[in-house]
């Protein structure tokens, strides 16, 4: 039985959006606001206000609500974490700074590596050490924990992540030294790696803890702030929250391990592509959203996003790998590239047009805002092209300046020697350009050819650029969901809850003591469960997957692979090679003549699937579905054209559009480019042939 009201609020770099399902009339209502940074939760709590307001919601009614943000990742990018400290085995202080040998780019003498978050003041080693095993080779020197805790609190340290060499095979010291901590300081906030990443791999382990005690503090005011707010607005029912494997979780543990949320926004709008992808293109989609500040990119195969076990935060080159800081948990695979509706145009020194990646956002905003921004920027250019009016944009909720934004791009042209005109088309090509070029290499690199696949496009922008992209990279289909411009938003309402559990085995296959094998993977499936029940799904849908980080003898590194079910016993090891020759085939193509097998991790993953949501359409009268025109810049002519001009929410299943045609609606505007046909599909969706066949 659906919630009477579901509630979903994704806080972006430009934009809040927040949506409110009716599970009975299957109706959404939604608020599309630029995000307050100073206060990320007043955007959501004027939202919520004027959603109830507009459909007379009893708040109280609403039995489901579910949270994504970026605030947690633009702490780490931006540095505006806690002061954090770093209690680390005596000897490996510095192990956060060391890193890895490899740098990501190997001829650069200048290169600048990750800035770690715990300075070197403020990390202190401490007396003990276990053996790779877990046993004690030197037990935890109690006064040295004292004293090392004792100097931060001086410092202002508000927060302490503790990594002990191989606490992943035994926590004991580091919950003596967290006890220790507990008692002399209850207000520190404290984070341990063998409760945030219990693997192998001393600086990824120590990397992780390190940044989820940099936003532990204020991931912990944020919730409880937010969740406050929304009681006070009569939301009774708790909060979840997304996390970056698509999957949810109560308030307590968002909390506890707050990185696991770092990706969690992103990973809504996989979700959703995914969602509305199934119908029409087999669960075979590139999930492109195009927000204000970033575009992000996931490939889809089979309904599925995805998952990965690592990842990099605030990278110092946005594409480099290993100019990050590693952060070991599950995320949906997807890449970010600086490209948005407020990504500034600029001419570079010889004069060639560049867009982005810096992005003016919700402060100052695109100058056409008229909220400061003084720069132009790709939305003052889809306003001067005619793809966006000032009497439809947003539903006609914002008071914009078109005077300022053709001054700033009437300078811009001036100085590029190009019409006003042309500039803004150069504008919207490059930028369309720069986010086919990183899917390109994204889609690449994962062994994918996007030919096979239909790009869904969501966000603000994402079905105003996506045909335009689509055709960079090759596609044939675009699909635009209704409510794209807040897809992701309504992503969060139909995520499952999931959880995953890592811990470390590191055992031959042939020494291995199956019995124990089997209990770890009990252990940590009930540790899963226990997160799934208090997300308030039903416990009797959860699926459990099985998986363990798998390499041959000799090798760094290592291939995840789908095991069978339990349990297990001696007699499994066949099925377990079978498994990891398959999963090891699939991405190198081969395997080596003979070897010895070796499990490092073992993971669990609990799923409980979310909720269905249909989605009516508010649709007005017939005889209102007649498109309007508007002068609308035509690439091809390179002059403004008539253009038809739709209304979605007077489109009805089965209606057939010709590009070239616009079609608005209060998030966001779909352009249906020259040679297209487009139809609307059963479920709401727009679905555009670029070729122009019929569908």
């Amino acid at each position: 039985m659906p919630s009477k009201y579901a509630l979903g609020i994704d806080i972006g770099g430009t934009f809040t959006d927040v949506v409110v399902y009716d599970g009975e009339k299957q109706k959404i209502t939604s608020r599309k606001l630029l995000t307050t940074h100073d206060d990320p939760a007043r955007a959501v709590l004027e939202g919520l206000a004027a959603a109830i307001a507009e459909d007379k919601i009893d708040p109280s009614k609403i039995s489901r609500v579910v949270h994504a943000t970026t605030l947690f990742t633009n702490a780490l990018i931006e540095r505006k974490g806690a002061l954090t400290g770093l209690l680390a085995t005596e000897g490996f202080e510095d192990i956060v700074e060391i890193g890895r040998e490899k740098k990501y780019e190997l001829y650069d003498v200048h290169i600048q590596k990750p800035t770690p978050l715990a300075a070197k003041t403020l990390r202190r080693g401490i007396k003990e050490r276990l053996k790779f095993d877990g046993s004690i080779l030197c037990k935890i020197d109690e006064n040295s924990v004292i004293k090392a805790v004792d100097d931060l609190v001086t410092l202002g340290v508000e927060s302490v992540a503790i990594s002990f060499l191989h606490s992943y095979a035994n926590p004991v010291h580091e919950r003596i030294a967290a006890k220790i901590i507990q008692d002399k300081y209850p207000k520190l906030s404290i984070s341990l790696s063998s409760d945030v990443a219990p693997e192998i791999r001393e600086y990824e382990r120590t990397s992780t803890v390190l940044a989820n005690a940099y936003i532990k503090p204020l991931a912990a005011d944020y919730l409880d702030g937010i969740s406050s707010g929304l009681q006070k607005q009569g939301v009774i029912t708790p909060l979840l929250l997304m996390l970056s494997n698509g999957g949810l979780a109560d308030i307590n543990e968002a909390k506890r391990i707050p990185v696991a949320l770092l990706e969690s926004g992103p990973a809504a709008g996989a979700l959703a592509a995914a969602y509305f992808g199934k119908s029409e293109a087999n669960g075979n989609v590139l999930a492109f959203d195009m927000g204000g500040t970033t575009a992000k990119l996931s490939v889809v195969d089979r309904g599925e996003p995805e998952v990965t076990y690592n990842f990099e935060a605030a990278r110092q080159k946005r594409f480099a790998e290993g100019s990050g800081l590693p952060i070991r948990t599950s995320t949906i695979e997807l890449i970010e590239i600086g490209a948005g509706g407020g990504s500034i145009a600029r001419v570079d020194e010889i004069n060639l047009l560049k867009v982005g990646p810096d992005s003016a956002g919700s402060d100052p905003g695109p100058t056409i805002y008229g909220i400061g921004g003084e720069q132009p920027t790709v939305t003052d250019a889809n306003f001067a092209l005619g793809l966006l009016a000032p009497e439809t944009f947003a539903g006609g909720n914002m008071t914009l300046d078109v005077e300022a934004s053709s001054k700033v791009l009437e300078k811009l042209s001036t100085q590029a020697g190009l019409s006003q005109q042309s500039l803004a088309a150069g504008i919207r090509d490059v930028v369309n350009e720069t986010m086919a070029s990183a899917a390109r290499v994204h889609i690449a690199e994962r062994g994918k050819d996007p030919r096979s696949y239909a790009l869904l496009a969501t966000g603000g922008g994402g079905p105003l650029h996506g045909a335009d992209v689509a055709r960079k990279l090759g596609l044939k289909r675009l699909i635009s969901p209704a409510s794209a411009g807040v897809a992701s938003a309504i992503g969060l309402l139909i995520a499952p809850a999931r959880v995953d559990r890592v811990t470390t085995v590191a055992t031959r296959l042939d020494q291995l003591n199956w019995s124990d094998f089997e209990k770890i993977f009990d252990r940590l499936e009930q540790d899963a469960r226990k997160v799934i029940a208090a997300t308030g799904l039903d416990p009797n849908t959860i699926s459990v997957t099985r998986r363990a980080d798998v390499r041959y003898v000799g090798q760094a590194f290592e291939v995840i692979v789908d095991l069978p079910s339990g349990p297990y016993d001696i007699n499994s090891t066949a099925a377990f090679l079978d498994a990891f020759e398959v999963a090891y085939r699939s991405k190198f193509t081969r395997i080596p003549p003979s070897g010895p097998v070796e499990i490092i991790n073992a993971r669990i993953g609990v799923t409980a699937p979310g909720e269905h949501i249909s989605m009516h359409l508010n649709n007005a009268d017939r005889a209102s579905a007649k498109p309007k025109t508007r002068k609308v810049w035509s690439s091809k002519d390179r002059a403004f054209v008539d253009m038809d001009i739709y209304d979605r929410y007077c489109l009805q299943p089965g209606d057939k559009l010709f590009g070239p045609a616009l079609v608005e609606e209060r998030e966001s505007t779909l352009a249906v480019p020259e040679g297209a046909i487009a139809r609307v599909a059963e479920g709401g969706e727009i679905v555009v042939d670029l070729d122009g066949e019929d569908l």
